[in-house]
């Protein structure tokens, strides 16, 4: 029986001690924690009359604003290679369903992607991340993964990259992507690209896609529930090749859509074409939820480094992967010697909710744990509106509360 999403069991568990009067700060989930902007409010406003069923994979007017934005991203596209999903996680999950082949994750990874292969019956290869960052295969280990796998009677048929990455927060490098895509050209994989976060690079710039060194066999997946905080209206659009497989796939995915979701939303889908046009307000906002992205995420990240943890710096989205190996032994003293004894002890003691390693598919020995900030900006719109404005966020009140209570959490943690 497949468990409750790690992620969301988490979120659940903390509203419900919030609603029951305790202070918990959230550190556990991955929402983009922001308010909507008046003018995507109004493209939904305006399209709230649209109740009737429409295409599977999109209206032709959404359908069209996805294609221009990859366009303007460097990689040619038409309307026909797009279809829309109530998230990208359901577009992940009909990848999956419809590529032929064992599936391939860098571990530590999100937590459904192993979960989704887990329902659909699919065998996981896992290969640890690289040290420079995570969200991918280490490219040195990848093919002999491969060649282990298919002894053992396996069938890896499924790369699947994260750039820029959960858990980690990293973005991967242009040259081992493109190691990557040429292992998976050489043992004929497809790609899978999920790319939810490649809007909220810290610097700006453009993060790397297997698309660019495998088109004609990577599938690209993406939506707004990160870089306009948007997730609750679950808006996911995926791009195939244009070519003979791609068009194959694509009709695979259709027929999954047609009997599991039918169609995304009619309203959200007008919020799409509005949105992936791209006025300068949606820019200008993307740009400014970026910066207050990076200035906490990094603020969160200097707590850890303070007490002694590792940790690489974050340089997408709004997540950190911390590693308390350097104080183990202060931590072992204490009877924590896993992940999970970890999440717990800064739970039930600290009143501090992150995620466990172990649920990334990391090693559970290993003392790592998700950190999520991005649910520090404010519990009130004002307060989240206030945030994203401020010119320094980390004076905010309820900002500079949270870093001083994660302060002393972790200093007592590790005393």
């Amino acid at each position: 029986m497949t468990m409750h999403s790690a992620t969301l069991a988490i979120n659940e568990a903390i509203q419900k001690r919030r609603a029951a009067g305790e202070e918990v700060l959230h550190l556990g989930f991955g929402e983009a924690g922001l308010p909507v902007p008046d003018f995507i409010a109004e493209a939904l406003r305006s399209a709230v009359g649209r109740n009737g069923y429409g295409a599977v994979v999109g209206s032709e007017e959404a359908r069209e604003a996805a294609a221009g934005w990859f366009c303007r991203r460097g990689l040619a596209t038409e309307a026909g290679q797009i279809i829309f999903a109530p998230g990208s996680k359901a577009l992940l999950f009909a990848a999956i369903a419809a590529l032929p082949g064992d599936l391939i994750l860098a571990r530590p990874s999100w937590v459904s992607y192993a979960a989704q292969a887990a329902l659909l019956g699919k065998p996981v290869v896992e290969v640890p991340i690289p040290a420079r960052s995570g969200g991918i295969p280490d490219p040195a280990l990848l093919e002999s993964a491969i060649l282990e796998a298919r002894a053992r009677g396996g069938n890896p048929g499924i790369l699947l990259l994260t750039v820029p990455d959960n858990p980690t927060g990293t973005v991967a490098s242009e040259g081992d992507v493109r190691e990557l895509c040429r292992i998976a050209e050489k043992y004929g994989l497809a790609v899978i690209s999920d790319e939810i976060y490649a809007q909220t690079v810290h610097s700006g710039a453009s993060a790397p896609s297997a698309s660019a060194h495998l088109e004609s066999r990577t599938i690209v997946t993406t939506g707004l529930s990160k870089s306009l905080a948007l997730g609750g209206w679950r808006i996911g659009f995926a791009r195939v090749p244009s070519n003979e497989w791609g068009d194959a796939v694509l009709q695979d995915m259709i027929g999954i859509a047609s009997e599991v979701w039918s169609s995304l939303a009619a309203p959200m889908q007008a919020v799409a074409a509005h949105v992936l046009s791209e006025p300068d307000a949606v820019r200008e906002h993307i740009q400014r939820s970026t910066r207050l992205h990076a200035t906490v995420a990094n603020a969160v990240c200097d707590e850890f480094l303070a007490v002694g943890a590792q940790c690489r710096r974050p340089e997408a989205g709004f997540y950190i992967y911390p590693d308390f190996e350097p104080v183990r032994a202060t931590l072992e003293r204490k009877g924590v010697r896993t992940s999970e004894e970890l999440a717990a002890v800064l739970l039930d003691r600290y009143a501090v909710g992150v995620l466990p390693g172990a649920a990334f598919g990391d090693d559970a020995s290993a003392l790592r744990a998700r950190v999520a900030t991005s649910l520090l900006y404010g519990t009130s719109e004002q307060e989240r509106w206030a945030s994203l404005r401020a010119e320094d966020p980390l004076q905010l009140p309820w900002i500079a509360g949270s870093l001083e209570h994660l302060r002393a959490a972790l200093q007592d943690l590790v005393s």
